[in-house]
């Protein structure tokens, strides 16, 4: 199925009606008496959870995305008739000068513990927050990451906003089209060993079991060697990387380090000689929109399950 990001991407009419309506957003329930109006998505991978659902019309901009990510022309299209009200994680005095009634963030996704935007403090100025389900695990406990926590952002969002109808259509497709394609793949014989390399020379910064990309891997076949670390996005110790010796190594790409620096960094780095990955050049990149919960999950899975049947 081809990703649009435009309000064209679904036909269905939202009901006329609407019924108050409680959310489960991490520890907290969050009520809803009316579809809000003034929405703000923190952050490439959340704001094209908004368009895909053709929430534009109840947004008045986004934050975090220019400051880290470039913006395809796809995801440029989108949001072409909203501003971007933060390059960075936003103030509170941004959102509030936006006359912002909902925002749409995550822990490390906009929002920080004991920062200055959260729900606690946004509440008083009456500024509803559902937070990333994949973030949740910075303030209590959950499962590791699967592709069922998009789904589930995806799920609430839909009924925060009068779309439910949308948003199950789209799921459905999601769900149908992945297991088709994954379906037509040859069986692997092993799953390959895979690590995720974030950033970082010194140590570096990769995903947990609860980081997107851990459920990202598992779909396609995989097994991310950091699967026991109970970390989200987290630093570990290159020692660890190459005892578990990695058969394939997944670059994400942002930032100022490109993708081919990474792996360059990675390739002649005696340290890294004696690692699969690295002696059969077995790299595959995503893009941070791939790589963090959103709609270009699916297409990440895709690719990874290509990589990994591909010897």
């Amino acid at each position: 199925m081809k990703l649009t990001l435009t309000t064209a991407f679904f036909t269905l009419a939202a009901s006329t009606a609407f019924a108050q309506t409680t959310i489960q957003s991490c520890e907290r329930e969050v009520t809803f008496d009316a579809p809000p109006q003034a929405a703000v998505s923190n952050d490439i991978n959340l704001t094209e959870m908004m368009l895909v659902l053709g929430l534009t019309d109840h947004m008045v901009g986004y934050t975090g995305i220019s400051g880290w990510n470039k913006l395809d022309a796809q995801m440029r299209a989108g949001v072409d008739e909203l501003p971007e009200l933060s390059e960075q994680y936003p103030s509170r005095e941004v959102l509030i000068g936006a006359g912002t009634d909902f925002f749409f963030a995550g822990w490390n996704y906009g929002m920080r513990v004991g920062g200055e935007v959260t729900p606690e403090t946004l509440a008083p100025f009456g500024i509803q927050v559902y937070e990333l389900t994949e973030s949740c695990i910075q303030i209590g406990e959950k499962d590791a990451a699967s592709m069922e926590d998009m789904y589930n952002d995806l799920r609430n969002l839909g009924a925060i906003f009068d779309v439910e109808t949308r948003a199950e259509a789209l799921i459905a497709d999601f769900q149908a089209d992945l297991s088709g394609f994954l379906a037509s793949q040859p069986a692997l014989p092993d799953a390959p060993r895979v690590f995720v390399y974030d950033s970082g020379e010194d140590a570096p910064f990769t995903a947990g079991r609860f980081a997107m990309p851990n459920a990202l891997i598992a779909a396609a076949g995989g097994v991310n060697i950091m699967d026991d670390f109970e970390k989200s996005w987290a630093t570990v110790g290159w020692e660890a990387v190459v005892e578990r010796n990695p058969e394939i190594i997944v670059i994400v790409n942002y930032g100022e380090v490109t993708a081919a620096q990474k792996r360059d960094f990675l390739m002649t780095n005696p340290a890294f000689a004696d690692i699969d990955a690295v002696k059969n050049d077995r790299f595959v990149v995503l893009e941070y929109v791939e790589a963090t919960p959103g709609p270009r999950n699916i297409a990440a899975v895709k690719t990874l399950a290509a990589a990994f049947r591909d010897n």
